[in-house]
């Protein structure tokens, strides 16, 4: 492929690109690429990608299911990461019966504040 063609099919194909971060569907390639990953890349990569044929722009229905699997992923993880951060004490009778005592000869506490 002549260099002046292939640099102005990829100027073209970036400019038609309308997001900045438009989602690509992968193709097979010779090299091991794996067909029908939906990836977010920039519009430079994106053109690339197109233009050498490891992927193709991902219509509206494959748009928001990417989005939307990514969601679904990102609220899991927050999920995960605060089920992490739970912590319990164990407390034995008497240090309870303790911190009782002590709140009670204390006063009552603001915390209804």
């Amino acid at each position: 492929m002549d260099l002046k063609q292939y640099f102005r099919k990829l100027r073209e194909t970036e400019a038609c690109l309308t997001d900045p971060y438009p989602v690509v569907i992968s193709l097979e390639t010779a090299d091991g690429g794996k067909a029908g990953v939906a990836t977010e890349v920039p519009r430079a990569v994106a053109a690339r990608m197109i233009v050498e044929a490891q992927a193709v722009l991902a219509s509206e229905e494959e748009k928001e299911l990417y989005r939307s699997q990514r969601v679904a992923a990102k609220q899991a993880a927050e999920k995960a990461e605060l089920a992490k951060r739970v912590q319990v004490t164990i407390v034995s009778d008497t240090d309870l019966e303790r911190q009782i005592s002590s709140r009670k000869s204390n006063g009552p506490s603001n915390s209804g504040k």
